[in-house]
């Protein structure tokens, strides 16, 4: 039974974390088109906040539940390959949001706030940003789906 309380929770964090990302990746699409840099600074500090809220501890959840889903079930981390291959995804995942969403997004407030002052939005900047955004951003959310098809499918994967 316990096995099972764990999954539901590593699941659940996953449903937090994966949903408030694709969420994210919306809204910002959805204000952007009005070029408005007030709408633009508000929607970017409240996905900033977000990742605050709910995809950080999100992450920390997956972590936790899975691992210790994994030992209740004696499943070895790195000897099972759809666990190890989707440590690896999320790994992925983690260090592309902290290296180069984050920071891109730190920096795409700062230019809708200067924009705000000023009255008017630096738009080919912002877009040049932005656009490095989305493609990490697309990479930082498709290396965690990736990871639940494997963790759904378990499919027979080299593993150590």
């Amino acid at each position: 039974m316990l096995y099972l309380i764990l999954k539901l929770l590593h699941v659940f964090a996953v449903i937090l974390f994966l949903g408030n990302i694709i969420t994210g990746l919306f809204w910002k699409a959805h204000t952007d088109r009005t070029r408005d840099p007030r709408m633009i600074a508000h929607t970017i500090e409240g996905i900033i906040r977000s990742d605050r809220w709910f995809t950080l501890p999100g992450t920390f959840a997956i972590i936790l539940a899975g691992v210790a889903a994994a030992i209740v079930g004696r499943l070895p981390l790195l000897g099972t390959g759809w666990i190890l291959w989707s440590i690896v995804l999320f790994g992925l995942s983690g260090l592309a949001f902290s290296f180069q969403v984050a920071p891109l997004q730190r920096k795409l407030a700062a230019l809708a706030r200067a924009g705000m002052e000023r009255g008017e939005l630096n738009w080919a900047s912002y877009h040049a940003l932005s656009r490095r955004w989305e493609l990490w951003g697309l990479f930082a959310t498709l290396t965690p789906l990736a990871a639940v098809v494997l963790m759904v499918l378990k499919p027979a994967l080299p593993a150590f």
